[in-house]
């Protein structure tokens, strides 16, 4: 009999022992301080492309300027945002520059390379060596500006070609009506650019070196962002895509 009322003694203590370590257990639990919420240090998108166009400077022998690469990703970053760009591509043709320049990139936005550096023509009525005026309308022979979404390829008058879809009513829109295109041209020559002091000249479209053609047109087709840049003050003011 004492050896039965010793072990429920027992038990009973086992018993109240691991209740009050259960609870000691959890009190220190429940007191520990809570944890400090996480701070972020996020860039604006000003600090982000300045970021990445020293990462682009730091990777490749030549870059556009620091005024149409970054213009140039903020309108990418909202068309991709869009959903529109599914060729991780940017090309951007800076008017600013003299024709006898390489004012064309071709930037592969997912690693950061350049690709392609290439002189570019402008429209007939746009300028001389350089690009002054610019235009939407029909028959004017000139280039226009801003943003574009590459689309379908196609054999044409010059061969090999790239429609151009413009995604700013005021400036581009009528690419398609106006037959502004992505093609080759013998007067989109370096050395046309020696012999005359400019560049030849399209009836808008902005035309590349022939030899140059079928690698460009096959890099950028299929939804990648083209963007044609220039001092135009109308456009830098007004256009809504590169205001961040």
């Amino acid at each position: 009999m004492t050896h039965k009322i010793l072990t429920v003694l027992a038990i009973i203590i086992f018993s109240f022992a691991f209740t009050t370590a259960n609870v000691n257990n959890n009190k220190s639990i429940n007191e520990l301080p809570a944890p400090l919420p996480e701070t972020e240090n996020k860039l604006s998108i000003e600090e982000e492309i300045d970021q990445l166009y020293d990462v682009f400077s730091a990777n490749n022998t030549t870059v556009p300027n620091q005024e149409s690469f970054k213009n140039g990703m903020i309108g990418y970053y909202k068309l991709l945002d869009q959903g529109l760009v599914k060729n991780q591509i940017l090309t951007i043709i800076d008017f600013s520059l003299s024709s006898t320049k390489r004012r064309m990139w071709v930037l592969d936005m997912a690693h950061n390379k350049v690709l392609i550096n290439s002189v570019v023509s402008h429209g007939k009525n746009t300028g001389n060596e350089f690009a002054t005026k610019f235009s939407n309308t029909v028959n004017s022979l000139q280039s226009s500006l801003g943003f574009y979404i590459t689309g379908e390829t196609y054999m044409g008058g010059n061969g090999y070609s790239l429609f151009i879809d413009g995604m700013e009513e005021r400036y581009n829109s009528k690419a398609r009506e106006r037959y502004v295109v992505i093609h080759g041209a013998s007067y989109a020559n370096e050395e046309v650019a020696k012999r005359t002091g400019r560049l030849g000249r399209s009836y808008g479209c902005p035309a590349v070196p022939t030899a140059l053609t079928n690698e460009f047109i096959d890099t950028i087709k299929g939804q990648s962002v083209l963007y044609i840049h220039s001092a135009d003050e109308d456009y830098l003011q007004n256009s809504e895509m590169i205001k961040a």
